[in-house]
């Protein structure tokens, strides 16, 4: 049974803010990784510097949860968004309870496997 939960967030960066988006999402990246059951944490960005996307991979349920309660999201995600806006949030799998609550209190759609 496949346990691994992705997420897709999308952001758009607000003018003149490119380098901080850059700086912080460093810092969220490397901490990320040295988390427990994180897989992958990638960032990508539009040729204009506008538009930027985030593709999270997590071993499962745990990890997500960890990483929602984890100083990434409750320290590091406020600053992004004081200089990018969220418009667009999808999770894949199953997330678990708590953390379905959590994400969905964000606005994330939440898609799980139609085949276990």
């Amino acid at each position: 049974m496949e346990t691994t939960v992705r997420f897709t967030v999308e952001l758009d960066i607000a003018d003149g803010k490119f380098e901080d988006v850059e700086r912080i999402t460093r810092i969220m990246a490397e901490c990320t990784m040295a988390e427990p059951g994180a897989l992958g944490y990638d960032f990508f960005i539009s040729a204009d510097r506008k538009r930027c996307r985030l593709l999270e991979t997590y071993a499962g349920t745990e990890a997500v949860l960890a990483h929602l309660k984890g100083p990434v999201v409750q320290e590091l995600v406020p600053q992004l968004l004081s200089n990018a806006r969220l418009t667009r949030f999808e999770v894949y799998g199953d997330p678990g309870d708590e953390a379905a609550k959590m994400l969905g209190g964000v606005g994330a759609e939440i898609h799980r496997r139609l085949h276990a």
